[in-house]
């Protein structure tokens, strides 16, 4: 079989020209819902406050960040985490 293309070069050249227009046909056709899902992108905030608890730092950093960034455009969702040691970690 690959004598045959080797002495035939032209034929080897047209069967792939023509597998590339049929992939680049069938490409186009192919439906938006078949395209594999994209994540989107991520923010994550940290925010420290020293000597703070767990209650304090949602006080005073977390809500006060929180109430800014909700209602941007596009996000999906928020998630936040304050710990006893004063920090927060806010991902959007």
């Amino acid at each position: 079989m690959s004598r045959f293309f080797i002495s035939r070069p032209i034929v080897a050249m047209v069967i792939s020209i023509f597998m590339v227009i049929f992939g680049l046909l069938v490409l186009e056709g192919i439906p938006v819902s078949q395209y594999p899902d994209i994540t989107p992108p991520m923010i994550k905030i940290t925010g420290a406050y020293a000597g703070a608890s767990a209650v304090d730092v949602e006080k005073t950093v977390a809500t006060p960040l929180e109430q800014q960034i909700n209602g941007v455009e596009n996000m999906l969702y928020m998630q936040s985490v304050n710990s006893n040691d004063g920090s927060t970690t806010i991902q959007v």
